[in-house]
């Protein structure tokens, strides 16, 4: 007897969920709330340069910095709903094959 099974799965590789450090995740609220607020990436980049905040690599903020920090989290963010997705197996037809030894 043979038949087959699909199983569709997204589940074969570990991908870390709690990357970000404190100080990353403080930063990035900060920006979130401040772009939820209705400023603009120029804006977001001159306030935190004002009140000293700098990149993770001890840079200052530019408005192109801004808008990667906020792709990156929309990124992640499909790619979590993704990886939690969750699917049902799909059955072929099955059939009998007689086989001769």
């Amino acid at each position: 007897m043979c038949f087959s099974v699909k199983v569709r799965t997204n589940k074969f590789v570990y991908f870390p969920l709690k990357k970000y450090t404190l100080q990353k995740q403080e930063t990035f609220n900060k920006i979130l709330s401040l772009h939820n607020s209705g400023l603009g990436y120029r804006k977001i980049s001159h306030y935190l340069n004002n009140k000293k905040i700098l990149t993770h690599k001890g840079n200052k903020w530019g408005n192109n910095n801004v808008y990667s920090v906020l792709k990156r989290y929309r990124e992640r963010e499909k790619r979590i709903e993704y990886m939690n997705t969750e699917y049902e197996p799909e059955w072929e037809e099955m059939e009998v094959k007689w086989e001769k030894n």
